[in-house]
């Protein structure tokens, strides 16, 4: 409930927290999975701010400042780990007389680690009428199966973690591994429960029962570990058809509309798992996910982190001429894209060809009367504008608005659009009195389609009082006009 809940803006974000932390002692403060060097840094510039509380910092990383007591989070003693097996099994194992000497070498054979004895633990579980002595010899049989494509170099964690889950893999259903091998693109934060349907009940059951996933409320944890093994295990041949299946899951979820804040929500819990999906797929030159790089690049513009946007921006209009060709639509979109974000960093010079260039292919693509020209017209119209060559904007801006006329209706909010921007160029070179009926036709129209609480409908009529201000028009003479509008929009409907 801080008064900057509904800022947008991360950094304002950011230093409301702070202030917060800065008058309320007595807090504890978890910075989860700092395990790049970059957000290392980030933190221990974050922690002479933060006085009033105690900070916990779990990480991969080794190398701390002096500031921070490192404590190494090790495996579990002997005795602990056959503690915690025992735990997990009884009353749902098969006893037997070997028990006690099969749980010291299976605890053995695991390293004591925490994480493989807990899923051990729920294999036994889930299976009812299975020894110790009977996992173990599974687990034996497995070790050859991971030698196959297990890579000491490049794994970050004992092959006993990767026989461990090969051998829950073998027994899970068909519809559990498809599942897994969809998940392990993802990150390792929590996944939202509307990313499945009730289609993936069974799947996700059976994941669940083996301890493979885990519920964590409304959200669904796959640990890091159990998603590098599940990617290794992977078929080169099936790779790729498992990489597109969670590109596709992903895309299917998200709302196509970024920008808008009422979507938030759904995104924000979303973005370590679409950049995640997207560094996969740049990896193996997958095409397909073209479309999440471009709204996470939206995303991230309308929050102002411009650079992370460009750099997504830039690589899918690389994707997209690779895929299509130069002249495609397809690159049209990601150069308006580009281009739109160059503007609003006021990199104009830059901003302009790559318009220029976009608005030539879609005149070819789409002939000269389409809604993606005038699209284009009208963004060249306002960069033309912004660099005061309000001759050569003027034309543009027109031609924007009469296609659309034509393509949509005269009382379409694509219409009022065109209108508003054509009467704020009137408005710049002082023509005021051409200016304010387009600027109150564009009124009447967004009232009658998107009613007076719309930010379009609010936008353009704080444009059009300020106009009739300066055009020497009285408060009350405003209020009057305005009433006037706004019941005779209502009286249309």
């Amino acid at each position: 409930d801080l008064p900057e809940q509904a800022v947008t803006e991360q950094e304002t974000q950011k230093q409301a927290t702070l202030n917060w932390l800065s008058t309320n002692p007595g807090w504890l403060l978890i910075f989860d999975n700092v395990d790049t060097p970059e957000a290392a840094e980030a933190i221990e510039d974050l922690l002479p701010r933060l006085q009033n509380g105690h900070v916990l910092i779990t990480s991969r990383q080794r190398n701390w400042g002096d500031g921070i007591d490192a404590m190494d989070l090790d495996v579990l003693d002997e005795a602990s780990a056959i503690a915690l097996l025992m735990e997990k099994t009884g009353g749902k194992r098969k006893v037997a007389e070997s028990d006690d000497a099969d749980a010291q070498e299976l605890v053995r054979n695991l390293g004591c680690l925490a994480l493989a004895i807990e899923q051990a633990g729920s294999y036994i579980a889930r299976q009812r009428m299975v020894s110790l002595g009977e996992y173990l010899q599974r687990w034996r049989d497995q070790q050859s199966k991971v030698r196959e494509w297990y890579d000491k170099r490049l794994m970050k964690y004992p092959a006993s973690v990767a026989t461990t889950w090969n051998v829950t893999m073998e027994m899970l259903s068909d519809a559990g591994r498809a599942m897994l091998n969809e998940l392990c693109w993802l990150d390792a934060e929590p996944m939202p429960a509307g990313l499945f349907s009730s289609d993936d009940r069974d799947a996700l059951t059976d994941l669940a029962d083996y301890s493979m996933v885990k519920w964590d409320g409304d959200s669904l944890v796959v640990h890091r570990l159990v998603q590098d093994v599940t990617r290794a295990r992977i078929p080169e041949s099936e790779r790729i058809a498992c990489l597109e299946r969670a590109v596709g899951r992903v895309n299917s979820f998200l709302p196509n509309t970024p920008s808008d804040v009422r979507s938030w929500p759904v995104w924000d819990p979303m973005q370590t798992h679409v950049m995640n999906v997207i560094e996969h797929a740049n990896a193996v030159s997958l095409t397909s996910h073209t479309r999440l790089m471009v709204d996470l690049g939206l995303l991230y513009k309308t929050k102002a982190e411009y650079d992370t946007a460009e750099h997504l921006y830039r690589q899918a209009l690389a994707i997209d001429e690779g895929v299509f060709g130069k002249d495609h639509s397809r690159v049209a979109i990601d150069l308006n894209n580009l281009a739109s974000l160059l503007a609003d960093t006021n990199r104009l010079e830059e901003a302009e060809p790559l318009m220029r260039r976009a608005l030539a292919i879609d005149e070819q693509s789409f002939g000269t009367d389409h809604p993606n020209v005038a699209r284009g017209l009208n963004n060249l119209a306002w960069l033309l504008k912004e660099t005061n060559r309000f001759a050569e904007a003027e034309p543009l801006m027109r031609r924007a608005l009469e296609i659309d006329e034509q393509s949509f209706g005269e009382d379409h909010p694509k219409v009022a659009i065109r209108l508003n921007n054509l009467a704020l160029l009137l408005h710049d070179t002082n023509r005021l009195d051409e200016a304010e009926p387009l600027m109150r036709r564009a009124v009447v129209i967004f009232l009658r389609s998107l009613g007076a609480e719309h930010p379009n409908t609010q936008t353009v009529f704080r444009h059009w009082t300020i106009l009739l201000k300066e055009m020497g028009l009285s408060d009350e003479e405003i209020q009057q006009r305005v009433t006037q509008h706004a019941q005779g929009a209502a009286s249309s409907d």
